[in-house]
């Protein structure tokens, strides 16, 4: 087995803290001056536009906005102007493209039929020189620097970051800020955390769910993806409030539960989650929380809404081993690219 330190996923992977403090030291200012801006406008809904694991950071985005701000955040179907060509009145609205790349073409008609329907456009790109950059209203660079590896990390977390910034400014949150502001060492320490409990419990697994609620949703997305691409699992994310209509039925101890909780408001349903699994002879792997029998994959204490981050931090250094552990390579996942040219 290849060492787990030499590829390229684990490099990128771990140069994600340093990408957020330089995306949070660049974009300070244009930051505080687009939420200034959003505080006066109101915008009467924000529109997302992602696809793949930019997606998931879509799905974050979505909970985060409501619970923090109020505002209804929806995910665009990018069929409905890249296929069907179906024209929305998005008047009033923000829409936020998110990609690495800032190419994919169906993202580009999304944000092209949402700043035709009205919306004000916000990009956060990794890609400068991109047609995604260039053709928003605004643009928050990731400031990830180049990722070469198919499977998007620190991409991804820059994302979240981006996200958390925007919002934490948006609502004038100074706690959440704080947080986001102290978010690099936070990583730094996440990338340390001991996951092995998990690589020797999935190295022969067939399938597993992936659970979050909440903030963490996206993330139990995100993780899933990771599992199938990189890992050849199957694995499915389901909300903790979902999973029980129906696929609990094949929750045993064949196929165990990834759990991701933070510490707000949905925790007290995510322990009862937990404790009914094992209760049936589940297994559980469980990032957050302290119920007796679930096997615990530590991250750094935080506040809440950037607990997420820290947990998805420590989770892709895991499954890049688990990855080679199951005779994978990473940084090669088949019949996969880099941009993925959906229309």
């Amino acid at each position: 087995m290849a060492d787990p330190q030499s590829t390229r996923m684990f490099q990128e992977a771990a140069d994600a803290a340093n990408a957020v403090e330089r995306q949070l030291a660049a974009n300070a200012e244009a930051v505080a001056t687009l939420a200034a801006e959003l505080r006066a406008e109101h915008p009467r809904g924000v529109l997302t536009c992602a696809r793949g694991s930019s997606d998931h950071a879509a799905t974050f985005a979505k909970y985060l906005i409501e619970t923090r701000l109020g505002v209804l955040t929806t995910s665009a179907a990018p069929s409905i102007s890249s296929v069907y060509g179906t024209a929305t009145d998005f008047s009033g609205m923000l829409a936020i493209g998110i990609s690495q790349s800032g190419k994919s073409p169906d993202i580009l008609a999304a944000m092209r039929a949402a700043k035709e329907g009205g919306a004000r456009t916000l990009a956060l790109v990794n890609v400068m020189d991109s047609p995604l950059a260039a053709e928003a209203d605004l643009t928050l660079p990731l400031n990830a620097g180049p990722e070469l590896s198919v499977a998007a990390t620190k991409s991804y977390i820059a994302s979240l970051a981006g996200l958390l910034h925007l919002v934490a400014r948006w609502a004038d949150d100074t706690e959440l800020l704080d947080a986001v502001l102290a978010s690099p060492a936070l990583l730094r320490a996440a990338w340390e955390c001991d996951w092995s409990p998990l690589v020797e419990r999935l190295r022969n697994a067939r399938g597993l769910y992936v659970i979050g609620r909440g903030v963490g949703f996206g993330i139990a997305q995100e993780a899933a993806l990771k599992f199938k691409e990189t890992c050849g699992l199957h694995a499915e994310a389901f909300s903790a409030a979902e999973v029980r209509h129906g696929p609990m039925a094949l929750v045993g101890p064949d196929f165990p539960l990834l759990v991701f909780r933070q510490g707000d408001e949905t925790a007290d349903g995510v322990d009862e989650l937990v404790a009914d699994v094992l209760v049936r002879g589940g297994e559980v792997l469980v990032s957050g929380g302290e119920v007796a029998g679930a096997i615990q994959l530590p991250h750094p204490a935080a506040h809440p809404a950037i607990e997420p981050m820290l947990q998805i931090q420590a989770f892709y250094r895991a499954v890049n081993a688990l990855s080679l552990k199951r005779g994978f390579d990473p940084d090669r996942p088949p019949s996969l690219a880099k941009v993925t040219e959906t229309v």
